[in-house]
């Protein structure tokens, strides 16, 4: 009788070829390279309206790792696990919060302010100011606007009421959905920053493994020099716009500029991103201009720019650079190009695909590197 097939249940010891074996292994190899790819660009599909909230988490747990770890080995061991990452998520959350709503309550105020003058316009109208006749550019052109559209009641009246259009109704739902919309990704940023703070050994041992076992030594070497560039940024843009933000707030308030607070706080927004504090600054000289104080508006003026140029020339190249070991050309093209693609977070993304960039191209172009090849001598 003949034997039972091996597939109903017999073992088959018949030997398998080298080839086919290598023939199998490596079609399995390409399928789970197949199925991992899918799968990765299926979940980047399905989180691509929660990635931009997923890399500020990064960012931030990146950014303060160093200060978390020195805070956790002075903790007893064990007692750290939910309260200490609770206390710097909260921590972080603060330093965005407090500022948000110091600008919040200053124009709620604003507005009731603005308020107020628009119906004391629709009753009486609004008299050309004179700081409009001392505008150093425009003025008659700025004086007879206020005449056709302020100066009487009746124009004031179809100015403001124009105002109230569908369109700016629409703007204002628009408004109200994106704020909410930033609101949800901010706090799904501070979830994520708390379980990176809790996991974040293993996350980045695994992470190294991964680097390893995929691209080698060098692709750790890569990773590393991505973080460092994460700090050095950090402290060049954050830190210094602070820096310039408290610096230019005084100036404010010493020039008399209506809201030095609130204009510092601009101001530091504003300084994040090379250059763009010359903006605040020039809006807030003008205010003091506009006031009739002409001689504290240059000195203003004056002041802010030598800060800044002593900021962008000095300060930063020395942080960013160091850290990221790029010239301060590359860093200020990835901080201006990854604005440009990527939007605010382009600040921290873009210095840190340039510095990966100019490693892999160093290495790549690094004399050491190259194989040495035998001479082969004619006779």
């Amino acid at each position: 009788m003949d034997r039972i097939p091996a597939a109903l249940g017999e073992t088959d010891d018949t030997p398998i070829p080298e080839q086919a074996a290598n023939r199998r292994t490596g079609g399995q190899q390409f399928a789970r390279a197949a199925l991992a790819t899918f799968m990765v660009l299926l979940g980047i599909f399905t989180l691509r309206d929660f990635l931009p909230a997923l890399a500020w988490a990064v960012i931030f747990a990146i950014a303060t790792w160093p200060l978390y770890q020195r805070t956790k080995r002075r903790w007893r061991p064990g007692k750290h696990n939910m309260l200490l990452p609770l206390l710097f998520t909260a921590g972080i959350a603060l330093v965005f919060l407090v500022p948000l709503s110091l600008i919040a309550l200053e124009a709620a105020r604003e507005a009731q302010g603005v308020l107020a003058w628009m119906e004391h316009a629709r009753r009486t109208g609004v008299p050309v100011p004179g700081w409009v006749h001392r505008l150093p550019l425009a003025h008659e052109q700025a004086t007879a606007w206020w005449q056709q559209h302020l100066a009487d009641p009746d124009d004031a009246n179809d100015l403001f009421d124009n105002m109230k259009s569908p369109s700016s109704f629409r703007v204002t739902r628009q408004l109200g959905t994106q704020v909410a919309h930033r609101a949800t990704l901010f706090a799904f940023s501070l979830i994520t920053l708390f379980f990176l703070f809790r996991e974040g050994e293993s996350v980045t041992e695994r992470l190294l493994v991964a680097s390893r076992r995929a691209f080698g030594a060098r692709g750790e070497r890569v990773a590393r020099q991505m973080v460092a560039s994460v700090h050095g940024t950090v402290d060049g843009l954050v830190l210094v716009g602070l820096g310039e933000g408290v610096v230019l707030g005084f100036a404010y308030a010493i020039a008399g500029a209506p809201h030095p607070t609130l204009f510092g706080l601009i101001t530091a927004v504003a300084a994040m991103i090379p250059f763009c504090a010359v903006l605040a600054i020039g809006l807030a000289s003008a205010l003091v201009l506009a006031q009739g104080s002409t001689v504290a508006a240059i000195i203003l003026f004056a002041v802010g720019m030598i800060v800044v140029f002593v900021a962008d020339h000095f300060v930063r190249p020395v942080l960013i650079g160091g850290a990221t070991k790029l010239p301060f050309l590359w860093v200020l093209l990835g901080i201006l190009g990854g604005v440009e693609a990527w939007g605010l977070i382009g600040l921290f993304v873009g210095p840190a695909i340039m510095a990966a960039l100019i490693l892999l191209w160093r290495d790549y172009t690094d004399p050491a590197q190259e194989p040495q090849t035998e001479t082969i001598r004619a006779g």
